[in-house]
Formats: C-alpha cells, sequence, structure tokens
C-alpha cells in the first residue's frame, strides 16, 4: 500500500501538472467558468457510465452518503474553481500559483476542527513552508505584481485554495457505504452544478463567445476524462488513505510537473530559479516525510544484508 500511495501521488501531479498546459490551449477558444462548467458535465457522464457497469448501486440513500458528495463536490470542486477562475480574470498565473501554494499551509490549521486531526512535528511545518519557498521560486512572480494585484482577485484566489483545503479535511474520514464511482460520479455533477451558475452569474462570460475548435475539444476531453474523471477519483481515494494533510502536498509537486510539460510541450524555458525551486521543494518533502523515508533507507539496508548473507 506505501508503494501505491507514492505512485498515485507521482501520476496525480503528472497529470493535474500537465493540465495546466492543456488548459491554456482550452481557454484560447472558451471561457473559463462556462470550460470548467462543461469539463465536469463529461466527467460526470463518464463516472456515471462506469458506475452503471461497476457499482451496485448508484443513488445516495442516506444522509451521511450525501454528506462527501455535496462537501467535495460542492467545495473541491465546484466552488474551488469557481473562485479560481474568478480571480484570475484580475491576477495572473504567477501570482494564483502562489496563493494556490499556500493550501498545504493552510490545511493543517484547519485539521483541527476534527477529533482526529494530524500533526504536524516542527521539523515536518519547517518542511511545509520550504515546499512554499519552492513554489514562489518556481512562480517567480513580480513583486511589484504581487503588491498591485488587484485585491479582489487576490482574496478571490485565496478564497479558492481555502475552498480546496477546507473540502479535503471535511471529506476525509466522512463514512459511507456508497460505491466509489458513484460517489465520484456524484461530486462531478455537483461541482458542475456550482460552475454553470457561476458561468451564469459572471458578466464577461458567455456561450456565444464560445468557439468550439478541434483543439478546445480536445483539451476538454482530456481535462474532463484524465484530469476530472480520473485525476478526482485518484485525489479522493489518495485523500482516504493519507489524509488531507499528505494530500496537500500535491500542491507542491503540481508546479513540478508543470514547468516540465510547459518545457516539453510550448517550450517554456526551464532555467536555474526553476531547478533551484525544485531542489528546495525536495528538501522540503524529505523534511515532511523523513520518518518514510528512514524507514524506507533501513529496510533497504535489512534487505541488503539478507542478499549478502545468502550470497556467502
Amino acid at each position: 500500500m506505501r508503494h501505491r500511495t507514492t505512485v498515485v501521488f507521482l501520476v496525480l501531479s503528472a497529470i493535474w501538472g500537465t493540465a495546466f498546459v492543456v488548459t491554456k490551449v482550452g481557454l484560447d477558444s472558451l471561457p473559463p467558468a462556462l470550460f470548467a462548467a462543461v469539463r465536469f458535465d463529461v466527467a460526470a457522464a463518464v463516472l456515471f457510465g462506469v458506475a452503471l457497469l461497476r457499482s451496485d448501486r448508484l443513488r445516495p440513500a442516506s444522509r451521511a452518503e450525501w454528506f462527501p458528495i455535496l462537501t467535495g463536490g460542492a467545495l473541491n470542486i465546484g466552488v474551488h474553481h469557481a473562485f479560481l477562475f474568478s480571480g484570475q480574470v484580475y491576477v495572473g498565473s504567477a501570482v494564483a500559483a502562489v496563493l494556490l501554494g499556500l493550501i498545504p499551509v493552510i490545511t493543517p490549521a484547519l485539521t483541527r476542527m476534527t477529533a482526529s486531526a494530524d500533526r504536524l512535528s516542527p521539523v515536518g511545518a519547517v518542511g511545509v513552508l520550504l515546499g512554499f519557498v519552492g513554489v514562489v521560486v518556481i512562480a517567480d512572480p513580480d513583486p511589484s505584481n504581487l503588491l498591485g494585484s488587484d485585491l479582489l482577485g487576490v482574496g478571490l484566489v485565496l478564497a479558492s485554495a481555502v475552498a480546496f483545503a477546507l473540502g479535503a479535511v471535511l471529506t476525509h474520514g466522512a463514512e459511507s457505504d456508497l460505491p466509489f464511482f458513484s460517489t465520484q460520479a456524484w461530486m462531478m455533477l455537483v461541482g458542475a452544478l456550482v460552475l454553470h451558475g457561476t458561468s451564469v452569474a459572471l458578466p464577461w462570460e458567455s456561450f456565444a463567445a464560445a468557439e468550439w475548435t478541434p483543439e478546445a475539444v480536445a483539451a476538454l476531453f482530456y481535462l474532463a476524462v484524465v484530469a476530472g474523471a480520473g485525476g478526482f477519483g485518484m485525489y479522493f481515494w489518495l485523500l482516504d488513505h493519507v489524509g488531507p494533510m499528505e494530500a496537500s502536498l500535491l500542491e507542491y509537486v503540481i508546479p513540478v510537473f508543470a514547468a516540465v510539460a510547459g518545457w516539453l510541450v510550448r517550450g517554456t524555458a526551464v532555467d536555474a530559479t526553476t531547478v533551484g525551486g525544485f531542489g528546495v521543494i525536495f528538501v522540503g518533502f524529505l523534511l515532511v516525510k523523513r520518518e518514510d523515508v528512514r524507514r524506507e533507507f533501513v529496510r533497504l539496508q535489512d534487505r541488503g544484508r539478507a542478499a549478502a548473507r545468502d550470497a556467502d
């Protein structure tokens, strides 16, 4: 299970990191909130299809089963993306990346709302802060832009970070007997409805302004099926297995994959500053996960000694 969660964590980071590049393609032709809403419409349809084939029950039957659906769908998908896309009208991507990097910093404070809250050690807290510094280094925002950004935009993106962290904390540990795929399908649908409402409410959004080019449609289906249905499925699985604080560390690895994907697909330069940011994030991870790293190192040492004895 230890190795499975590591693989899921890295695969999800890669998927959501490359999604930044794909999103830019779609936003060339589609209004942001509408783009996100239709993305989760398609994701919900895919997951309902999977649930019909794989699950023995499709509909929630109790308040306990509706709670994670409404919480995760509204906060992690709907409210998070609604605030994020609205805020990005006023602030640039670098400022947004820095503010989203606060999710692992916000999450430990929010976990104190639960009785079974995880706790960060002082060394772990230093690791989390180092990870945030690494995100800032990679984003490399212009300080004058960061300080001069529209206060409304900063507030909206920060609200999106809080919504995502709060959704993770409230959803983690929720007891539900509804099958996994059915739960995920309803979450996508709830999130899509919130985003459609946002699209209608935003004065700069217009369905008539959408241009459904082949590139936009391809981006939509990648984000809906791979990053949406698959990505959020992996995220909520990870949340159940490692908890909200460790799952929040995705926000420190996603920029690494986003930078590499931008370099491979769009030719965006990966300079010394970006590589330095990677290094700072890596050190932060080692501090947060130092006990796991130590146990793995001891296990490999024991395996090596056992192999040497067998060879003798």
